[in-house]
């Protein structure tokens, strides 16, 4: 098994990104116009990349198969980023935001890269403001901080419950003003579908135009992917429908290793599922913890008389409510981090103690800060976030406390990367949700938004130039090189594979089938003998999908069914990957919690066998794919078993 090189330069932790930008090659600004730069995405870590490298000089081609770049899921990211900036002068530092990063990612993130984001973090806020972000302000106007889950200070800077829209806001701003000046090209209601690569290099893509759906054939000096995460896997998410693995999956195919699958969050405060016809799920932000405070009844008598009908939360005696996250978890309490949160939820849950009809959700709730704060002061924290939940669950959760549940959210692992964010294909990049490298086996919340913009915004402009300068020789490769060809061809084979089966099985059923294997043997908990049952399942139904599947209209022509069609694909290739890798991590860390490997039910992880990312090469659909390891060392915190009580 392979060593991994990440590149981490040499140096005490704290100087080892000065050190870097001090000494790192550079490109000149005329040689900057030669140079072409692909970027897939245009969330917070696409749309900050390309308007930074444009305002550098590169010359940009930005991809989204939205209709507007302001559409990127990033938007939906509601509570807040985090920045050590101490402005609440109760003992934060870069220092501390590492260590909970890395506590918070139970030991499982690499030290350099996770302390680098911290570092940075502090300039993101400036360069927001700057912007014109909104942020929250106090009385005196200065900027206002609240907390999140993993964290005993206030670092969380926040713009009412909508921070993603407006940071987003921010970023789309300064690429549009790119694109106006001519230094970005913008393609939306393109998706790329294949990496183009030459003499093992990243050259290009190919896209297709969704619209026209023509196959389009792009060459870049470097290639960019900015494409978000993959907790669609699970069909029931809080991601946007049309968020996928395709662009990574291609590029995993091609030669990048796919690092950690199988850590995947599950977020702890999200609307619960109420029916079979639900294709997504909402979240409620993390930050409504602040002030929610999260419950069950103690007896599963008062538990099934709410779930009838019969009871509601407002005839539960304050001495016969379990307040859980704060009996089990003193030092934290509701801001206790997402996957500990969570499965304190399922296990109340289990234990006959869930709320709805379905027995699967809990109360989050404000009537204690409402006594303290009043009802204005309430509501203005959270903005619509209070509106949004009573649409949706016809409630209001002012008067009545939030009923919610755990849904899949963010996923830590993605495509391998080293220090400069490169992949294990030279020129190509992953930035922000689509790689692996800064949250370890769990995201502290508020965390999302502060990686991507820090990628975007400034890691990768000084880290690129390491690697182009050795190309400013390399001229724009004609795209009728046989490697586009050759890749545009497996493209369109593969859509018109799709649309010969001519089954009678809707793209839509195989996803939601998959979600169920998915959630039911890789989510929450897992084990040995639900993983191996998992795999095959996934195996027989891929299987199944390219005898059965029905994919409507043509190739091309916008056909929505067909690009349903080939992310599903990649789900159901991914789905055995992530389970792969679960079986292989003998240990509970994190997000991954292996039902064997626990001590009263908290997860007990193995520090002298999997103190390392698992970076896993393809070699085939349906083979065993090959596992390399980068092993962890923390030099400047000791692993220690992760307690929050």
């Amino acid at each position: 098994m392979a060593e991994l090189n990440s590149k981490i330069p040499e140096g005490p932790l704290a100087e080892k990104w000065e050190l870097y930008k001090e000494h790192g090659k550079l490109v000149n600004p005329a040689n900057k116009r030669k140079l072409e730069i692909i970027v897939i995405g245009t969330g917070l870590a696409g749309a900050s990349a390309a308007a930074t490298l444009a305002e550098l000089g590169y010359k940009v081609k930005s991809f989204c198969f939205q209709d507007s770049p302001r559409r990127a899921h990033s938007i939906a990211a509601q509570g807040g980023i985090n920045a050590s900036k101490n402005y609440k002068n109760d003992g934060d530092s870069v220092y501390r935001l590492f260590y909970d990063t890395v506590k918070g990612g139970d030991f499982r993130s690499r030290e350099a890269n996770t302390y680098r984001l911290s570092d940075v973090s502090r300039n993101i806020i400036d360069q927001c403001v700057a912007q014109g972000v909104p942020f929250a302000r106090d009385y005196g106007g200065l900027l206002d901080n609240r907390s999140f889950g993993g964290a005993q200070v206030s670092r969380t800077f926040y713009a009412r419950g909508q921070t993603g829209q407006q940071l987003l806001l921010g970023a789309y701003q300064a690429l549009e003003r790119q694109i106006k000046l001519g230094n970005v090209t913008m393609y939306s209601r393109h998706e790329m579908l294949e990496l183009v690569t030459i003499e093992g290099k990243a050259r290009g893509i190919i896209a297709r135009n969704l619209i026209s759906g023509e196959l389009e054939r792009h060459f870049g000096h470097a290639v960019l992917l900015c494409s978000g995460g993959y907790g669609n896997v699970f069909y029931l998410s809080t991601n946007a429908m049309g968020s996928n693995v395709t662009a990574a999956w291609k590029a995993h195919k091609k030669g990048a290793y796919f690092a950690n699958p199988c850590f995947t969050q599950i977020h702890p405060t999200c609307i619960p599922v109420s029916g079979d016809y639900q294709s997504k799920l909402t979240l409620m932000s993390e930050s409504l913890r602040n002030d929610g405070r999260v419950w069950v009844p103690k007896t599963k008598e008062d538990a099934k008389a709410i779930r009838e009908g019969k009871k509601t939360a407002l005839d539960i005696k304050e001495e016969d409510r379990d307040y859980y996250l704060e009996r089990k978890y003193p030092s934290f309490g509701n801001l206790s981090p997402r996957d500990i949160s969570s499965r304190a939820a399922k296990e109340a849950c289990d234990d006959g103690r869930g709320i709805v009809p379905s027995g699967l959700g809990v109360f989050l709730d404000f009537s204690d800060a409402i006594k303290r704060l009043g009802i204005e002061v309430v509501k203005a924290r959270y903005g619509e976030l209070f509106p949004m939940y009573q649409n949706i669950a016809n409630e209001d959760p002012l008067k009545m406390p939030m009923k919610i549940y755990p849904a899949s959210h963010y996923t830590m692992g993605g495509i391998w990367v080293d220090y400069e964010l490169m992949t294990t294909i030279p020129g190509l990049y992953a930035l922000g949700e689509a790689n692996y490298s800064d949250h370890g086996a769990n995201r502290l919340g508020a965390s999302a938004l502060m990686q991507g913009l820090a990628d975007g915004y400034f890691v990768i402009p000084y880290t690129i130039a390491n690697y182009l300068s050795s190309e400013i020789f390399v001229k724009p490769i004609p795209t009728d090189h046989p490697a586009f060809a050759e890749a545009e061809k497996e493209a369109s084979d593969r859509l018109n594979k799709f649309l010969s089966v001519k089954g009678k099985t809707s793209v839509e059923e195989f996803h939601k089938r998959l979600g169920k294997i998915m959630w039911e043997y890789c989510g929450m908990a897992r084990n040995a003998e639900g993983l191996t049952k998992g795999r095959k399942l996934i195996q027989e139904l891929r299987e199944e999908f390219y005898k059965d599947v029905r994919v409507l209209g043509d190739i091309n022509e916008l056909n929505p069914d067909l690009d349903k069609a080939g992310r599903v694909a990649d789900f159901l290739e991914l789905g055995e990957l992530m389970v792969i890798d679960a079986l292989n991590r003998n240990e509970s860390c994190g997000s991954h919690f292996r039902e064997e490997y626990q001590i009263e039910g908290e997860a007990k992880r193995d520090d002298e066998n999997y103190a390392y990312v698992a970076a896993w090469e393809f070699k085939g659909v349906g083979a065993d794919p090959e596992l390399h390891k980068e092993k962890l060392e923390y030099e400047n915190i000791k692993m220690q078993v992760r307690s929050y009580k």
